[in-house]
């Protein structure tokens, strides 16, 4: 009885007379801003009619083919990338993290090669190292008798250290820098320090060719090196980065050997990655221990969460508050725990599904390193005089750096995006104004004519459905004639 009722209303009142709906198509044809529509109705002649509608379909054509194409330009997620040279007149200077290659001093390590083993273990977190099995047994009786040694205390006691005597000059734009201007950092070479650690405002270059001065003495004599276990070259190891961020040695550091001179010329570049779907960065990643986000930084915070779960505690080498690892623990959780971090790939860096994805924006110092011996052979007297050591000493522990800007400017490296929403938009807008005259208006007046006759269709199709099935008694549910009458009349 409800269908029924509900035929009867549709009939009276919703769907219109075949005249009506005649008259508006052909209002829509006249009225519509599409070009050419009106043509096609009104024209007497059926060539001309014929060509018209030709006209409007081909053209019809090519704004599908046009738009569709923009529109999958468009979810490609495009990208450009534009290079511009800023020239200024002064500039910050990078952070300079210094490290000496041979990692601990002879008096402390004679008898004691089992803890260049032990810095392997420690400096794997790092870089990939491996510990040969013949050495197992060594280390183990080393820990199980050493459990309250720490290697963190005896490298920082130990290892390599900056003082008057193995920094014999140091000079900043003129000005002389001091021991005290370095910070201490761990890294995978032990002791290490790093100048303009706080991005002080005083360290700002205003000339080119001038910058950091040094001369080390790498003192080889006090210090010792395992060559079984590679530890084979002597000199300066140095990594120029951001003021903001950790050194980071593995495939980035600089090496002066000892006896040499080595100039180095840096540029700033600046880098800019788009977001994720045009780029690969994440700008709502933050890190709890870093100012700002860096792929190392956070590949250092991501082992730490990682060995601070399996291992309940904190390896020293590593960002955090955790309670620091014993030896023990390096060796029987920590080592096993960054073999596998590696082999199952729980830390991972590059694209935006990674553990840490590229940052949005990045400094890096593209260097040009030039070399030549140290020294001349009225310089080799003057320094032997002056430290009281022979010209031999001289070329074998001496050791120059220069750092400076090549010029007063710095290259910014943008990614942008190659179509963004409005020019999407604008390019819509323009093929349908080209080939068929449309704008946003039309595509309204479309809207309002497809939802119309889609109406109108659902209305037909369910005046043509068939009666729903009585399945309940007719006597008690079914209307009476007087019943159909009077809803007929109601409706």
């Amino acid at each position: 009885g409800i269908l029924e009722k509900i035929r009867l209303c549709l009939i009276k009142k919703l769907l219109p007379h075949l005249e009506d709906r005649r008259r508006y198509h052909e209002e829509f044809a006249s009225s519509t801003s599409i070009h050419g529509v009106h043509n096609i109705v009104h024209t007497q002649s059926k060539a001309r009619r014929v060509l018209w509608l030709l006209i409007v379909a081909g053209c019809l054509a090519i704004v599908i083919w046009q738009i569709c194409s923009r529109f999958i330009y468009y979810f490609s997620w495009p990208t450009t990338t534009t290079v511009v040279v800023q020239y200024v007149e002064n500039i910050k200077f990078p952070a300079v993290t210094f490290c000496n290659l041979n990692r601990f001093q002879d008096h402390a390590v004679g008898n004691l090669k089992v803890i260049f083993l032990i810095w392997n273990i420690v400096s794997a977190i790092l870089k990939k190292f491996a510990v040969e099995d013949k050495y197992s047994q060594e280390l183990n009786d080393f820990l199980l008798g050493n459990q309250n040694f720490s290697i963190k205390e005896f490298t920082r006691k130990n290892g390599f250290y900056l003082n008057s005597s193995t920094l014999l000059e140091c000079d900043f734009f003129g000005k002389p820098c001091y021991p005290q201007d370095f910070e201490h950092v761990f890294t995978e070479y032990g002791n290490c320090f790093t100048f303009n650690h706080n991005d002080l405002s005083a360290r700002r270059v205003s000339l080119s060719g001038r910058g950091l001065h040094l001369l080390f003495d790498v003192q080889q004599d006090k210090f010792t090196d395992e060559p079984t276990l590679g530890y084979t070259d002597a000199g300066i190891t140095f990594v120029i980065h951001s003021p903001q961020e950790l050194p980071r040695f593995d495939g980035l550091g600089l090496l002066t050997p000892v006896g040499m001179h080595a100039q180095v010329a840096i540029r700033q570049l600046k880098s800019i990655i788009q977001e994720y779907p045009w780029g690969e960065c994440k700008p709502d990643i933050k890190l709890q221990y870093h100012k700002i986000y860096s792929t190392n930084g956070c590949l250092l915070e991501c082992k730490a969460r990682y060995i601070q779960d399996w291992c309940g505690c904190l390896p020293f080498i590593l960002p955090g508050n955790g309670t620091e690892c014993d030896l023990l623990k390096f060796y029987k959780c920590v080592y096993p725990a960054v073999y596998d971090i590696e082999i199952r790939g729980l830390c991972t860096v590059g694209t935006h599904n990674s553990t840490c994805p590229a940052p949005c924006e990045e400094t890096d110092y593209p260097t040009t390193v030039t070399y030549s011996n140290f020294g001349g052979e009225k310089a080799i007297k003057y320094f032997s005089t002056k430290l009281k050591k022979s010209p031999e000493y001289i070329r074998q522990n001496l050791v120059r750096i220069e750092i400076k800007y090549h010029d007063l400017s710095y290259k910014i490296t943008q990614q942008q995006k190659a179509l963004t929403f409005s020019e999407l938009l604008s390019e819509v807008g323009g093929q349908l104004g080209l080939f068929c005259g449309a704008s946003m208006i039309t595509i309204v007046e479309l809207l309002e004519y497809i939802f119309t006759n889609f109406c109108w269709m659902c209305i037909f199709l369910l005046l043509k459905a068939p009666e729903m099935p009585q399945w309940n008694n007719p006597s008690q549910n079914q209307p009476t004639h007087k019943e159909k009458k009077r809803g007929l009349q109601e409706c």
